[in-house]
């Protein structure tokens, strides 16, 4: 992290998009903008450059606004072709794939909690073309008496307090904020919907890992900002209960991991059949007829295909919970999220890790920044601990046990 961050400037207004009406458009419409977005994607990550010009058409696109429901405008599209659409635009750019998944997530937060006046503005002002960032996480202030907090002061409402890991936030016109609010002594928390140009608002581009590196995932602060009352959103009471909020977080993060590891993949042909040289013992012209390569890439491409029809079944469990919240339909999906995201870590891992094996020394030459795949899955992949999600599993199926209801699972 640099020591004197610049706080980033605000986006651009936004404009009106196109409006996709069904799965079908919204997956055709994210193949498209894939094969234009793998084009500088290598750059976009050598020389950090922001995707700005991208983010503008990926949301002129339309595809911002597929799960706003239907009876709201939206084209309230299945969360299996919501993942999908996800995976086709990480396969390009792993970054640009991350970038939304709050946005969608606070979308889902909107859906499940909302009152309808807020779901009606919020929504509209997604189909009008502005993207929600977020501003979650907060590094330490266990005491809630020191985390971000919503207070009222003379009859108005100020948001105050530091975030780290904020994704897409800097690219947002909206700011969906984690917040505690002191009730009586009780802390309750809330997502204070904070406009990006409120006076007090400070974005700083100080995201520095050595992975998805145009996230924008750095901190914001926020220095008594005002907002109105119609902008917090009930947040803890949608865990105290069974929602999809969880699941619907995790599916994107899944589908995140599948893209870059089919990215890899794409890369691995590619480059064993134009440029890789097949190893002296296999006797052989080309490397595409090595038999250990042809193994090798055989199991790559089975694990993710694994993974992919993992996460299709996923999003099954997770529409039926949607269309009906009990204890069990929630349960069920987020094991059947948990048992894809398990899926899609490790087959996007194998693939960005036997790029590099398969395809030779050459593959390592910093002009072709293969190695974005690698640092890309790996630095998200550490989002959630798969190691807990097959601990989930196994309590689920083994003692009947429900996992527990937080953004994690």
């Amino acid at each position: 992290m640099t020591e004197a961050p610049i706080a980033a400037p605000a986006p651009a207004p936004a404009r009106v998009p196109n409006l996709i009406r069904t799965d079908y458009e919204a997956i055709r419409t994210a193949e498209r903008l894939a094969a234009d977005f793998a084009t500088g994607a290598a750059r976009r990550d050598s020389e950090r450059l922001l995707p700005w010009n991208e983010l503008d058409r990926f949301t002129a696109s339309g595809l911002w606004a597929i799960t706003v429901p239907r009876e709201y405008g939206g084209a309230g599209v299945s969360s299996g072709t919501l993942a999908k659409v996800t995976a086709i635009i990480g396969t390009a750019d792993g970054s640009l794939s991350q970038i939304p998944q709050n946005h969608f997530y606070a979308l889902e937060v909107l859906r499940v909690g909302a009152n309808e006046a807020q779901k009606r503005f919020f929504y509209g002002r997604v189909l009008a073309g502005e993207r929600l960032g977020n501003a979650l996480a907060e590094i330490g202030h266990k005491d809630f008496k020191r985390r971000t907090r919503l207070f009222k002061e003379g009859g108005r409402w100020f948001v105050d307090g530091k975030k780290f890991y904020c994704t897409g936030a800097i690219y947002a016109h909206w700011i969906p904020t984690l917040v505690v609010v002191d009730e009586d002594g009780t802390p309750v928390q809330y997502l204070a919907m904070v406009p990006r140009r409120a006076e007090g608002v400070a974005i700083y581009d100080d995201w520095d890992g050595f992975g998805q590196r145009v996230t924008g995932s750095g901190s914001v602060t926020f220095d008594r900002v005002e907002i109105e009352p119609d902008w917090i959103i009930p947040f803890q009471v949608s865990f105290e209960k069974p929602t999809t909020i969880g699941p619907l977080a995790q599916i994107i993060h899944a589908a995140i991991d599948l893209g870059i590891g089919q990215g890899a993949y794409r890369e691995i042909v590619d480059f064993v059949r134009e440029r890789a040289r097949p190893w002296l013992d296999a006797n052989v012209e080309r490397a595409a007829d090595d038999p250990l390569t042809l193994h090798q890439v055989g199991h790559v491409r089975l694990r993710l295909r694994a993974a992919e029809a993992s996460l299709e079944r996923a999003g099954r469990f997770v529409d039926a919970a949607q269309a009906g919240m009990t204890e069990q339909s929630v349960a069920e999906a987020s094991i059947a999220v948990a048992e894809a995201k398990i899926l899609c870590t490790k087959a996007g891992l194998l693939a960005a890790t036997k790029l590099f094996e398969l395809s030779g020394t050459s593959s390592t030459l910093a002009e072709d920044g293969l190695d974005r795949y690698w640092r890309n899955v790996r630095t998200h992949t550490l989002h959630d601990p798969v190691r807990w999600k097959y601990q989930a599993v196994g309590q689920f199926y083994l003692n009947g046990r429900l996992p527990p209801r937080h953004g994690a699972l």
